[in-house]
C-alpha cells in the first residue's frame, strides 16, 4: 500500500519530506538558502564565459555581432577579417541574386569585385584563444 503512495511522487527525496516533517524542514531550509535562479554570467563555464567577458569589454571575438555596414568604396572599403594572408570572399551583387561571385582576396590594399566593384579589404585577426 505505501509503495504505491510513494511511486506517485518522481522524486524520492520529496516523498520522504511530505511524510516526514523534520526531512520537509531540512528539504525547504536549503533550497530557502538558494539566492534565486543564477544569471548566464554566474553559470558560464568554458568558451562561453570567456565570450561573455568579452562581450561585457566591448570585443567581439568570434565575430558573433553583426558586421558594420561599409560603403563598398575604395574609402570605405568592406572589411574581410582573416587569420592567413588570404581569403575566399563571395559577394552578392545585386539584392535578390541567386549566383555568388567568388574571388580570392589577398591581404593589402582594396580589391574590387569583378561584377559589381564593391570593394574589399582584407584585415589581420587575432584568434582570442
Amino acid at each position: 500500500m505505501a509503495s504505491r503512495m510513494f511511486s506517485r511522487f518522481p522524486c524520492s527525496a520529496m516523498r520522504l519530506a511530505i511524510y516526514n516533517p523534520v526531512l520537509r524542514a531540512a528539504t525547504l531550509r536549503t533550497m530557502g538558502t538558494v539566492k534565486g535562479v543564477p544569471t548566464d554570467d554566474e553559470q558560464a563555464t568554458g568558451i562561453e564565459r570567456r565570450t561573455l567577458q568579452a562581450l561585457k569589454k566591448g570585443q567581439d571575438p568570434f565575430s558573433i555581432l553583426k558586421p558594420k555596414v561599409y560603403a563598398g568604396t575604395k574609402e570605405d572599403p568592406h572589411i574581410v577579417p582573416c587569420i592567413g594572408s588570404k581569403r575566399l570572399v563571395g559577394c552578392l551583387c545585386e539584392e535578390d541574386n541567386t549566383a555568388i561571385v567568388w574571388f580570392w582576396l589577398h591581404e593589402g590594399n582594396a580589391q574590387r569585385c569583378p561584377e559589381c566593384g564593391s570593394h574589399y579589404q582584407l584585415v589581420h585577426h587575432q584568434l582570442p584563444h
